[in-house]
């Protein structure tokens, strides 16, 4: 057999690769579809107004429920893997907390919408995520719908800044918002920091596939402008934090090329270009005036994290409940809180909206759900981080472990938990909270899920390994 050539998958004891069309891919990865649908139809335009308003189902929440319903057919006729106890817990905990805060509630009635979201976003989509999501060429797809979806409304942002047709900021209407509107002003923001995170973690890791990595760089400094034509500080911050962490991840010397890479980009587009860079700059300085100087946004920012607090003190163990804190936000605020946050601009004509929460999660949880819901969430949130870092760091001890999904999950992880420190869930782009716990949690949780060698996981490139024992259908994790 001396220079014979060996059969494709012969070495590995699988059976040679064959072509695979689209119906074929279609027949392997729908379920998948509902997860693309959920984080591409955010594209889709919604009728202007208040954004942050409870009782709106958009498009993107039908996908959700579709997502957590081809899981359940999917778990019935045994085709996901199983969890293993601390899987289970780690992703059923929040709902114990739910359900403390809206049995003891002042009105469980108003409570129960309030129940229905926390549990489809950080209960039931991160779970059918963690289920259905095999291997790393679907984590990819996962993945790559979220810099899909920054690249258009990264554009659309862009376009409004240039044509000033943008959300009013500082008497122009030049903030770049994308289709999520001046009610929305974080949504396109958001969702750029997630396709950013992304593409500088695919572009970064040494493992990501040749044909990914370019598209993947180009795509990562394309999106820093819209980013910087929001004007949103928190995601500037998050942002930077996360790239901080995904770059040192991938390697010092990586970490230093994409700095100047950045760099040189920052210089190009403020400083050649002129992108923004009065106002950018101005808006820089702020950051650092918050304490000493802050403006009237971040004076009702603190007033309100006051008030939560406060609601705390007074209901430690669960809350005032769940949708509490508009009842009750009154009775514990000084007269330095404003009335609302005036938005116009993108379409719509001058609304004032009303301070329906805090503007950080960790005190709207503590004020609504107690230590009993801050320690079911932000304490399995803490797991999740310190398990993905873990395997993140350990890639000699996982050589068949794929990097860019462990960086892109770590990244987008410390960019959410960042950002809730100065922000909390509300408008269209809260579904992806939730798709985003549970793509950090597939890499998170134990080997099976991540892609290790112990239990047939996907190598570097994506496809499946065959495990070096006899598979049990269905592989735990966790």
């Amino acid at each position: 057999m001396s220079g014979a050539a060996i059969p494709p998958g012969l070495l590995t004891g699988g059976s040679p690769p064959a072509p695979q069309g689209l119906p074929e891919l279609l027949r392997r990865h729908w379920p998948l579809l509902p997860l693309a649908a959920t984080v591409l139809l955010l594209v889709v335009p919604l009728p202007a107004g208040d954004a942050t308003a409870s009782g709106k189902v958009t498009p993107a929440d039908a996908a959700s429920l579709l997502l957590v319903f081809c899981c359940a057919v999917q778990a019935l006729r045994g085709e996901v893997r199983r969890l293993s106890p601390l899987g289970a817990l780690l992703l059923g905990m929040p709902a114990v907390g739910l359900a403390a805060a809206t049995v003891t509630a002042g009105d469980p009635y108003a409570a129960l919408p309030g129940f229905v979201r926390y549990l489809q976003v950080f209960v039931l989509v991160p779970g059918a995520i963690v289920l259905l999501v095999r291997d790393a060429r679907e984590f990819r797809l996962a993945a790559g719908c979220f810099v899909v979806l920054a690249l258009v409304q990264g554009a659309v942002g862009v376009v409004q800044y240039a044509t000033h047709t943008g959300a009013s900021y500082q008497g122009e209407d030049i903030r770049a918002v994308g289709t999520f509107g001046p009610g929305d002003v974080m949504g396109m923001a958001t969702v750029v920091a997630y396709g950013l995170v992304i593409a500088a973690a695919l572009a970064l890791a040494p493992g990501t596939p040749r044909r990914l990595r370019g598209p993947a760089a180009v795509s990562a400094l394309a999106l820093v402008v819209p980013l910087v034509l929001s004007f949103s500080r928190g995601a500037w911050i998050a942002t930077a934090g996360a790239l901080a962490v995904v770059m040192l991840l991938a390697g010092v010397r990586r970490a230093l090329r994409t700095l100047a890479a950045l760099v040189a980009a920052g210089v190009v587009l403020v400083g050649g270009f002129g992108v923004g860079s009065e106002m950018m700059a101005e808006r820089l300085t702020s950051i650092t005036q918050v304490g000493s100087a802050p403006d009237q946004s971040v004076t009702d920012r603190y007033t309100m994290w006051a008030a939560a607090t406060s609601m705390w003190q007074e209901r430690p163990a669960a809350g005032v409940g769940l949708k509490g804190f508009p009842a009750h936000r009154d009775g514990h605020s000084s007269i330095g809180l404003s009335s609302g946050s005036d938005t116009a601009g993108a379409g719509q004509a001058y609304l004032r909206q009303p301070l329906l929460s805090p503007h950080n999660m960790y005190l709207l949880v503590l004020s609504e759900q107690g230590l009993i819901g801050l320690t079911a969430l932000a304490g399995g949130w803490a797991v999740l981080l310190v398990a993905g870092l873990r395997r993140a760091l350990r890639p000699d001890r996982a050589p068949r472990s794929p990097r860019d999904c462990g960086l892109a999950a770590v990244g987008l992880l410390v960019w959410q938990l960042t950002d809730f420190l100065y922000a909390d869930i509300g408008g269209p782009s809260t579904v992806l909270t939730g798709v985003i716990i549970g793509l950090a949690a597939w890499w998170a949780l134990g080997s099976a899920a991540a892609g290790g060698t112990d239990a047939g996981g996907p190598d570097a490139s994506g496809a499946r390994v065959p495990a070096p024992a006899p598979a049990r259908e269905g592989a735990a994790v966790a």
